[in-house]
């Protein structure tokens, strides 16, 4: 009899054990999940702060200031070349990451400086409907929140003093789309002329409505001409192997003529492009400054961010907020796996056996070298 009760004492013990360890295992795996899907985004994003702008007072007021974020190259993933994992884990990392900027950090507008897509141009009808839902799903934002995107198509616009250029038309070779986009800029710039009095008298300001007075903000996804990524710094910069490869004009980087022609007809205060996937700041003729916006998903770097930015009529100040590191969210499952192993081996009581095999093999090891 005392044996029968000792015997169902033990198995108890180990039906106790082995859900103790059950329930740390659990506890452990939702823990790192929670953390590396959600906790981290917060701790990472809420240490980004609005850049200060000096206080702008005119006409007797304090001028508004308009808190704005940019972000580019999103490349979600179609049904062509798009593996269902890394979808879901790129789409994820994004959607998290912008939702819980939004949640901190509350701009009142978001620029995408295009390549919304990675497969827009071979999509079919329903291919490209069900990207843009996805798309709509992962930047969903509130009703006060306006979201702008610069796209493939003709998209030429305004919106609180910027310029949203469909740069993908800016070819100079005659075509419709081609043809209709300068049109449109000659006129934007007519408009822009006007509002900062260069041509008044003249005849062809005529007496419409004026835009307000203050140099534009150039948004686009090619950037200007420039022969390379030399001269770009910074941890989100280009790559050493890749910053000394020429550009290709029209395909890396606008034609110098386009860019000349842009920044002569808007003359902006400040141009923001996407497209090489890195950070870059450039200093065009006549002192505009252009700062490419690196990739917003880990498909394209390591170290995605976005920009934030603070805007006036006259004035701008801009700072840079990083997104959670891919490599750091990997190191930390890694680490977590690794200790799983561990306490797993520690309950079963391997870990000893383990730690003498090893320790035989290494002296084994050693007396053969001396021999």
């Amino acid at each position: 009899m005392a044996l029968m009760k000792w015997g169902l004492g033990r198995q108890k013990l180990r039906l106790l054990k082995r859900s103790s360890l059950l329930l740390k295992l659990l506890a452990i795996v939702l823990a790192v999940l929670l953390f590396c899907e959600f906790f981290i985004y917060h701790l990472v994003i809420s240490r980004c702060n609005w850049p200060e702008l000096k206080t702008a007072v005119h006409d007797g007021g304090q001028e508004p200031v308009l808190r704005a974020m940019f972000l580019a190259d999103t490349h979600l993933l179609g049904e062509i070349k798009g593996h269902w994992l890394d979808k879901l884990r790129r789409e994820w990392q994004m959607e998290r990451a912008f939702q819980t900027a939004l949640w901190w950090l509350q701009p009142e507008v978001v620029f995408i400086l295009g390549d919304i897509f990675d497969e827009g141009k071979w999509s079919s009808s329903q291919a490209w409907a069900d990207d843009v839902q996805r798309f709509q799903k992962m930047f969903r934002h509130p009703n006060h929140v306006q979201l702008k995107v610069v796209v493939g198509n003709h998209d030429i616009g305004f919106h609180y003093h910027f310029v949203m250029v469909n740069s993908v038309a800016l070819e100079g070779d005659g075509c419709d789309i081609c043809s209709q986009a300068e049109a449109e800029l000659i006129e934007i710039s007519r408009k822009l002329n006007c509002s900062q009095k260069q041509v008044q008298g003249s005849g062809q300001c005529g007496g419409g409505q004026q835009l307000p007075l203050s140099a534009p903000v150039l948004l686009q996804h090619y950037p200007l001409y420039r022969t390379s990524d030399a001269n770009c710094s910074g941890e989100d910069a280009a790559p050493p192997e890749e910053k000394n490869i020429p550009f290709v004009e029209k395909y890396d980087v606008l034609s110098r003529e386009a860019s000349q022609k842009l920044l002569w007809w808007l003359q902006p205060r400040l141009v923001l492009s996407g497209h090489t996937h890195s950070a870059c700041e450039v200093l065009h003729a006549g002192g505009v400054p252009e700062l490419s916006v690196p990739s917003f998903s880990w498909r394209n770097r390591n170290n995605p961010s976005f920009i934030m930015g603070s805007l006036t009529s006259r004035d701008y100040a801009l700072s840079k907020c990083f997104l959670p590191f891919e490599d750091t969210v990997l190191t930390m499952y890694s680490g977590a796996a690794g200790f799983l192993v561990v306490l797993i081996l520690a309950h079963f009581e391997c870990l000893a056996s383990l730690f003498l095999l090893g320790w035989n093999l290494l002296r084994m090891h050693r007396t053969r070298l001396r021999l």
